[in-house]
């Protein structure tokens, strides 16, 4: 069955409302999803990991059935500190206020900014297929470019990327792009995704994601660098052994850069796409790190 014994609800931030699943019991674990993704990502990893943990999987604002702040020429409301105020606020909301946290791809940025902006909230973090964005742009190279083309085109001014997703979301979606396929997805999942990213207003969201990170997100990331702030909690480091991140870089190294707990992981065998290719692993970490 799809996320079997959770709840599907909506919950009321000071923001906007944000669309989540939930269930299980246990110590409070929050889990974030990436891009172009939304909570239904988690439907293989939540109900394993719910038989020891209270699961909470929401949509990012703009992303999925969460609310979609307008574009705007400063980016703020898309910003990674506005989604991780989001989700401190949702767990107040649901009565938790020390909690774990895990993301993948964009959640794993929102996870980032969590624990510099909520030291005090966050017991542990995991991070899914990706490094410090900081260190991926600063790094930036051709070969990175091309790889992550998307990101520099949905990044340009508005609205010039969304004229052309918008003439052919499903299409968009479904093409590969060195990270993406379609054949992991599940069919409800990917329902979720399609269903919640064909809308004009869906398009643009993404997109200021996007423009948000290569602006204020970066600005934010090198003010906290200059400022000492680093990651204070225990983190758990996850790559795709079949992806880039673990050839490009080497993700334990360069998260130790950014945090002063102690930070442990590994590869796992899947692509981009940990939580779907491999949910076993994936569920078999996060077990073994979560207290």
């Amino acid at each position: 069955m799809f996320f079997e014994g959770f709840a599907l609800t909506h919950v009321d931030v000071p923001a906007g409302r944000l669309r989540l699943r939930h269930g299980g019991s246990g110590p409070p674990l929050l889990l974030l999803h990436g891009d172009p993704e939304t909570h239904a990502m988690w439907h293989a990893v939540a109900p394993a990991l719910a038989r020891r943990f209270t699961v909470i999987c929401p949509d990012l604002r703009g992303h999925g059935g969460s609310f979609r702040p307008a574009p705007s020429p400063d980016r703020a409301a898309y910003a990674k500190a506005e989604m991780a105020r989001d989700m401190a606020e949702l767990m107040t909301v649901l009565g938790h206020d020390r909690f774990q946290l895990a993301g993948h791809d964009r959640g794993a940025q929102v996870a980032h900014r969590m624990t510099l902006d909520f030291p005090q909230r966050i017991e542990r973090v995991a991070v899914l297929d990706i490094v410090p964005m900081l260190e991926q742009l600063e790094r930036a190279d051709m070969t990175f470019a091309f790889s992550h083309y998307d990101g520099f085109w949905f990044g340009q001014t508005h609205p010039k990327p969304e004229s052309l997703v918008t003439t052919a979301p499903d299409t968009w979606f479904r093409t590969p792009d060195g990270r993406r396929g379609t054949k992991f997805f599940h069919p409800e999942a990917l329902a979720d995704y399609l269903t919640n990213g064909r809308s004009p207003e869906a398009i643009a969201s993404l997109c200021e994601d996007y423009r948000a990170a290569l602006a204020i997100d970066l600005e934010r990331d090198r003010l906290s660098r200059a400022e000492g702030k680093r990651v204070q909690c225990p983190l758990l480091a996850l790559w795709g052994a079949k992806g880039q991140i673990g050839g490009w870089y080497d993700p334990l190294a360069l998260w130790r850069v950014y945090c002063d707990g102690p930070v442990t992981g590994g590869p796992v065998q899947a692509g981009h796409y940990l939580a779907e290719e491999a949910p076993g692993e994936v569920v078999d970490w996060f077990e073994r790190f979560f207290v």
